[in-house]
């Protein structure tokens, strides 16, 4: 810990905490000035010369989840590693800065957040101006226009912004009665087993009656994600969106574009980075045609344990601009609309107004699924939730 300690007893302490905070924020970390004010304090209560307590205790204010930690512990020993390091890094200012020795590897939010741009030696910059570019990226200004902005209009600076905003939006499924019952107190059936034992523990009077009702679960998804050259912009966020909202329920997800690409390994990452790193490894036809025909046959002949007993909800992610047989896939895709409880068409298109699925694969899918939405823009990812609540509402 002698390292970090050189700051930190010339009086230099709460100037790295913020600097500090203020790296974990670039990095996608929900970091505000309470925080740091609370990083501050906890560290006034610990021995600052232990580097593991302070490791331990900046984990504890600045990590609220578990996608978060990877990120917090790379850019934990990037920063404290070096106190001229940590220096450049805090003023954002690095005109006469060596080129970095190759370091161990991290997480892409993390190596990002470590990518400090450069200023030019002859522009001065203020606090004020300093804290502007600092905190633009995730302005509230920012983050409303976004709410509206086609993915497919966003220069590079804003799809990464929110690649990061997409990984917060919620989305809750209805749950259905399963077939397993529980104990409850009020229900469809009575607990004959625990009345009787109850009896028996009040010399056969029976205080109350337990009942059993069946168990709430959540519908299992199935979903198919487009990752054709078309859908370039769309197919990377929506894996991010799905890999978070979806985390709680029970998934199986595979990208098709000239063929099927199970992605249910990558899925069981809890980092999306993780996830988006290894899903970019498998797909090798990613950016190329769309043979959705041969996709949903693959699914039919090879995965059909994945569409449970009209329960299953299956979410199409494509444009339909397919290539293959539009025979072929209207004959897959009718029998799996017939054993799922319900199948959605996440069309990007929507954004146009007037659309009309006029190509021979988006007729075919016009046909035979229960619904279409809109997924062109943070808004519409919002409200998918209370869209597919409704649906399964009134579907079966």
């Amino acid at each position: 810990m002698g390292v970090m300690l050189g700051d930190a007893r010339a009086g230099k302490l709460a100037d790295n905490v913020v600097g500090f905070g203020r790296m974990l924020r670039r990095a996608g970390l929900a970091v505000d000035s309470a925080r740091i004010s609370l990083a501050q304090q906890a560290l006034r209560l610990i021995d600052i010369g232990r580097r593991e307590d302070v490791r331990l205790a900046l984990e504890t204010v600045f990590v609220s989840k578990e996608q978060d930690r990877q990120v917090f512990l790379d850019l934990f020993e990037a920063y404290f590693k070096n106190p001229d390091v940590a220096k450049q890094l805090l003023a954002q200012l690095l005109p006469q800065a060596k080129a970095p020795k190759p370091g161990p590897s991290r997480s892409a939010r993390a190596q990002e957040a470590l990518q400090v741009p450069r200023i030019n030696k002859n522009h001065k910059q203020n606090d004020r101006e300093e804290k502007i570019e600092l905190d633009a990226a995730m302005s509230a200004s920012a983050i409303n226009r976004l709410q509206h902005a086609d993915f497919e209009s966003l220069n590079a600076s804003e799809y990464k912004l929110v690649e990061q905003l997409i990984r917060e939006i919620p989305m809750t499924l209805p749950k259905v009665a399963a077939r397993r019952r529980r104990h409850a107190t009020h229900g469809d059936q009575l607990d004959w087993s625990r009345l009787m034992r109850e009896a028996t523990c009040h010399d056969g009077d029976v205080l109350s009656l337990p009942f059993l009702k069946r168990r709430p679960n959540p519908l299992p998804l199935l979903v198919l994600v487009d990752v054709s050259g078309s859908m370039q912009r769309y197919a990377r966020l929506m894996l991010a969106f799905l890999h978070q909202a979806t985390r709680h329920t029970v998934r199986s997800v595979y990208a098709f574009g000239t063929e099927l690409t199970d992605l249910n390994r990558a899925f069981r990452y809890n980092d999306t980075d993780q996830m988006l790193a290894l899903t970019n490894t498998l797909i090798t036809d990613y950016g190329g045609g769309t043979r959705m025909d041969q996709a949903l046959q693959t699914i039919r002949d090879q995965h059909a344990q994945h569409i449970i007993g009209h329960r299953t909800v299956v979410l199409l992610i494509t444009d339909g601009l397919d290539t293959g047989d539009p025979l072929v896939l209207s004959e897959h895709l009718g029998w799996i609309s017939r054993q799922a409880r319900a199948t959605v068409w996440l069309n990007p298109l929507l954004r146009y107004d007037g659309y009309q699925p006029l190509a021979a694969g988006a007729q075919v899918l016009h046909r035979h699924v229960d619904q279409m939405l809109a997924i062109h823009n943070l808004s519409h990812l919002a409200a998918l939730a209370r869209a597919l609540k409704k649906l399964l509402e009134r579907v079966r």
